[in-house]
């Protein structure tokens, strides 16, 4: 996904397209040369669907945009995080905003050639594009352009708009302030936006992905938090389990938790509400 304007383009589409679909809203997105970051706001519980939509279409325009073939994404699991509080959202929303910042690659987010809603945020403009040419057909279903709004988290519904963007502004610009001082004691230089650009893009990382680490669920820093909502993930995996024994055994009139998926949408279970407010997941 090295940056370029088709690539960019077939981001912001696919993504808009999948959010639409799935019922799911978008409260930041950063695209790097080989991974993304992106949050949502999932009201619906359809995440799964979103992912899946979103990463099937980007592939596929994207195989085609290279004239390649094989898996475009790795083939393991999408790492998903429920953010659990209001700091944590802010957190992982700043990480993945300044994320090319962080790695030397440009001075300041507004310098990045790739797709980043960081200037949608804080503009309040949609992300805007349109129907990659290379992949789909002219005369297809296919919306011809797409608008994407950014959306406010819930969890910062007390703050007005202005208020919210300078929030998020101080955040990003403290950041690319901490990564400029730490460039400057060991003496490092961005790579810069132009060689970027100029790199081909089948080049690929020298250093080696780490391996077998942690891959958690939650992100809480509040401990008491964490521990809350790991509970709920328990609860909800032993409620799972016992409704999902039930329902094998021919019992039909039964509640699975809420935040069931599959078997809710394919086989058309009945389900527990789901909650009127969810942290957003990234």
């Amino acid at each position: 996904m090295r940056p370029d304007p088709e690539t960019n383009n077939a981001f912001i589409y696919c993504l808009a397209v999948a959010a639409q679909r799935a019922g799911v809203e978008v409260i930041f997105t950063a695209a790097q040369s080989n991974h993304h970051h992106t949050g949502i706001y999932d009201p619906k519980g359809t995440y799964p669907e979103f992912i899946e939509h979103f990463h099937k279409l980007l592939a596929k325009s994207m195989n085609c945009l290279r004239d390649r073939w094989e898996n475009f994404w790795s083939s393991e699991q999408t790492s998903v995080l429920r953010l659990v509080d209001r700091n944590d959202i802010l957190d992982k929303m700043v990480y993945a905003l300044t994320n090319p910042v962080k790695d030397n690659l440009v001075a300041a987010v507004k310098d990045w050639p790739g797709a980043n809603s960081f200037d949608a945020m804080v503009s309040g403009r949609p992300l805007t594009a349109h129907r990659p040419a290379h992949f789909f057909r002219e005369n297809g279903p296919m919306p011809e352009t797409v608008a994407l709004s950014i959306s406010r988290p819930v969890e910062f519904a007390d703050m007005d708009a202005e208020e919210y963007r300078a929030l998020l502004s101080s955040r990003v610009q403290a950041a690319e302030a901490a990564a400029a001082d730490k460039r400057y004691a060991s003496g490092v230089s961005v790579l810069g936006r132009q060689r970027i650009l100029d790199q081909d893009w089948q080049d690929s990382p020298t250093s080696h992905e780490p391996r077998r680490n942690l891959a958690p669920r939650v992100a809480a820093k509040n401990k008491w938090s964490r521990i809350e909502a790991l509970l709920r993930n328990k609860l909800f995996q032993d409620s799972y389990v016992q409704a999902f024994n039930a329902f094998k055994a021919g019992v039909k009139d039964l509640l699975f938790p809420a935040g069931t998926y599959w078997l809710r949408r394919f086989a058309a279970v009945a389900c527990e509400p789901w909650p009127a407010a969810t942290q957003p997941a990234t």
